[in-house]
């Protein structure tokens, strides 16, 4: 510890408790002290590259390519993702894999090319290998998409310690992905760190990282999208820069990217298509998004500091009195005896499970959160427990690995080992008696407090991995994603018939299988509304569609219109919930009396939605596209539209253009190509074009694509809006109505709509014919149209 160090800690010391800031400060030494005695340190490195190609070996999908000092392993699989590994990395094991890797494509070719190359020629993408290593992604027409140059790696004691690989893309190429990031949809130039972080404090655009990162980019350009994924969980950076067109003597600079990872194997996926077809490709490989029980869909109610059973019985009677949809109620650590996990304040809630009933009939579900850190106290029946079955992460000395959390030392447990995920998974059957329907999984970057330094453990600490073995470095990134493995599948076990919901605040590649996620403490203000979108729009980009902000900020006092607009945005994303920290005041939207009908507007509109975001939740779980998608979707080719970060499509139906900004009552909305109405007004647009509309505090401007079906909530129950196609146009859409919270696989109906001079026509088709459609219509936009 320099000078430095020791004034951070007592500054440190001197901001919180005196006691967990003494606590802080020795583990900062403590983690120092296992650090040093781990394989941690960084001497004796020595550069290698693959060198000159010598042999090439097909195998099915591809095949083995050997150079002088290295060798590459080739497969496409059936479903068009192409795999690459040096120095022997093999597709598994992986934690971001669903089950195993997919089967090799037996119509692949592997050939020489020019220069002592070879080319592997698969249906969708074509590889070019050079004599020294470079590989290209081209497409099925030769366009070259991606020039990843020969790695390099920095050795150590004869085996690869860190690496780095290089690739050039389009100048025309934009970047999009990397997970939860605050920065704005699209990735400018810059270095992005693949480690999630707890930011100490409620994050805004600046702050990176955050909770949830992984190695996965979406990048697109006229030529083509593609995506990829360095299938390695170590801690590593990417650094990006952005092409420019006609740059110097009026020749291109093409885009870049540098990936240098501390360790793991350097192994590759990339997917090549349409950016429907590239997600579709990316859940084969990673699992299907799990769709969240009906309720999940609806208006949540969070906040740090509930008093107890009385406040959340009058905050719930408040949303009642004042007309107020309201579908679930987050407990934070509050309800918890002395915050220790699985635990109830009997003082506060003497009588959680009569509240959870009296709550579930009104249709009202609670919700828990669950830390993973455990209190390091004997007497409390989940360290015990943990103890005797040997659950609990150690340090590179054997003991319990312990670190500081807010109610004092704790040790957690390591999920990376599949006896540990069942004995977790089982423990929930306590927050199931108590009558919690879904669960919030907070702090498990793991976050344990240092005074300076990185608020997590040791990176010496020791993880099962699998029966691999190994430290923190490799199962830090990892942690979250497999403590929502064992909760999911715990919960399977646990209620078989219900399909769990499980919030996780931390996670990686392949979050998708067990559930969502949340945006965390994003700071209250403009800056953080914005940056709450460009979250949730990244994270579908990478395969986890199910997940939402924070709304109305985690800290500080939000203004009414603030709030409001924050109300707006969030009612149209995946999740919906209102949640706000203890030094935020209340965040009830009857606090702000002066935008209380606009709120009213706002949460009934979002029930009224319901079955079209049920419908998106299961064609996200056949197909893996997000409920929400940038603009672009459906026309990465539109440049214009892949540089618009401040509207969003829902679905195949909408286009949500919130409003970011304080005082504005008029935007302009940038439309992809077709006719799209002002669902306020009426009044159609045709697109691709700007167009500026109205925006009035009372509402956010909201576009239906003609033709659309939208099955929404009627007085009668579910109905059809049917937006009038374009003349002597066609439209459709896809309904799926959901029975319930179980498994059974709803049937998926098919609408066609046709425009008749003033007549729409709506049929359902089903493999034995046309039909008349099976609920009530309402046609809108044929006076415009």
């Amino acid at each position: 510890m320099d000078g430095r160090d020791l004034v951070r800690s007592m500054k440190a010391v001197g901001s919180v408790r005196a006691a967990l800031g003494l606590r802080t400060v020795r583990a900062v030494w403590r983690r120092r002290r296992d650090d040093a005695a781990g394989p941690l340190a960084r001497g004796g490195e020595r550069a290698r590259v693959p060198g000159a190609l010598r042999e090439v070996e097909p195998a099915p999908g591809g095949g083995t390519l050997r150079f002088g000092r290295s060798e590459l392993r080739i497969m496409v699989a059936v479903n068009g993702a192409v795999f690459w590994g040096w120095d022997g990395a093999e597709p598994e094991p992986s934690y971001a894999l669903a089950g195993r890797c997919p089967e090799p494509d037996p119509r692949v070719v592997l050939e020489p090319d020019k220069d002592g190359g070879w080319r592997v020629v698969a249906e969708r993408a074509t590889v070019v290998v050079s004599r020294l290593g470079a590989i290209e992604v081209c497409t099925p027409g030769g366009v070259v998409l991606r020039r990843d140059q020969p790695p390099r790696w920095w050795e150590r004691e004869g085996r690869a310690a860190r690496w780095m690989q290089r690739a050039e893309v389009a100048a025309d190429a934009r970047f999009f992905g990397l997970g939860g990031r605050a920065s704005g949809l699209r990735l400018r130039g810059g270095t992005y760190r693949l480690w999630n972080r707890e930011a100490g404090h409620a994050f805004g655009p600046g702050d990176d990282p955050l909770y949830l990162t992984m190695p996965v980019q979406m990048v697109v350009s006229d030529a083509g999208t593609h995506l990829v994924f360095h299938d390695t969980s170590w801690d590593g950076t990417v650094t990006l820069r952005e092409g420019v067109e006609g740059a110097g003597s009026g020749h291109d600079r093409p885009g870049a990217c540098e990936v240098r990872m501390d360790g793991g194997p350097l192994r590759c996926w990339v997917v090549v298509g349409t950016p429907a077809r590239v997600l579709l490709a990316w859940a084969s490989l990673t699992g299907a998004p799990t769709p969240p029980p009906a309720w999940a869909l609806g208006h949540h109610h969070a906040r740090r500091g509930f008093g107890g059973e009385e406040e959340v019985r009058r905050v719930v009677a408040g949303y009642r009195e004042h007309g107020l949809p309201l579908d679930a109620v987050h407990l934070g650590g509050e309800h918890l005896d002395e915050q220790r996990v699985f635990s109830v304040d009997q003082n506060r809630f003497p009588k959680l499970p009569v509240l959870a009933e009296e709550l579930r009939r009104d249709g009202i579900r609670l919700v828990s959160a669950v830390d993973p850190a455990v209190r390091a106290r004997p007497g409390d029946a989940v360290y015990d427990g943990g103890v005797a079955g040997d659950v609990f992460v150690r340090d590179v000395s054997g003991q319990f690995a312990e670190g500081v959390v807010g109610h004092g030392a704790a040790v957690f447990p390591d999920f990376t080992h599949a006896r540990v995920r069942s004995w977790w998974g089982g423990l929930y059957a306590e927050r199931l008696a108590q009558g919690f329907s879904g669960f919030w999984h907070d702090m498990n970057e793991p976050t344990a407090f240092a005074a300076f330094g990185e608020s997590t453990l040791p990176r010496s600490a020791r993880h099962a991995l699998e029966g691999r073995g190994g430290d923190h470095r490799e199962a830090h990134n990892v942690y979250g994603l497999c403590m929502a493995w064992a909760a999911h599948e715990g919960l399977r076990e646990l209620a078989p018939r219900e399909r769990p919901f499980v919030l996780s605040r931390s996670g990686w590649a392949g979050l998708q299988r067990y559930g969502g996620t949340s945006s965390g403490a994003v700071a209250t203000g403009w800056p953080g509304l914005r940056a709450s979108l460009s979250l949730v729009l990244g994270l579908g980009l990478c395969g986890v569609p199910f997940s939402g902000t924070d709304v109305g900020g985690f800290d500080g006092g939000a203004s009414p219109e603030l709030y409001l607009r924050w109300l707006q945005l969030g009612s149209y994303l995946p999740l919906f919930r209102t949640q706000a920290g203890p030094k935020a005041g209340r965040r009830e939207p009857w606090e702000w009396p002066e935008v209380l009908e606009h709120a009213r507007a706002v949460l009934v509109e979002r029930r009224r939605l319901l079955p079209y975001f049920t419908t998106l939740a299961h064609m996200a779980r056949r197909t893996g596209a997000p409920y929400a998608c940038p603009v672009w979707w459906g026309a990465p080719e539109d440049r214009a539209l892949r540089d618009c970060e401040d509207a969003f499509l829902l679905g195949d139906c909408l286009l949500v253009a919130p409003v970011l900004d304080p005082g504005v009552d008029r935007r302009t909305v940038r439309l992809p190509r077709g006719l799209w109405y002002d669902t306020a007004t009426g009044r159609s647009y045709r697109g691709p074009g700007r167009v500026t509309v109205d925006a009035p505090l009372s509402r956010t401007p909201v576009f239906a694509r003609a033709g659309a079906v939208l099955p929404v909530r009627g007085d009668a129950g579910l109905e059809l809006e049917v937006w009038a196609p374009a003349r002597g146009r066609s439209g459709g859409g896809l309904v799926v109505v959901d029975a319930g919270d179980g498994w059974e696989e709803p049937e998926i109906e098919r609408y066609v709509t046709r425009r008749l001079g003033r007549r729409v026509v709506v049929e359902r088709e089903g493999e034995d014919g046309v039909h008349e459609p099976s609920h009530p219509v309402r046609v809108r936009g044929l006076e415009e149209g």
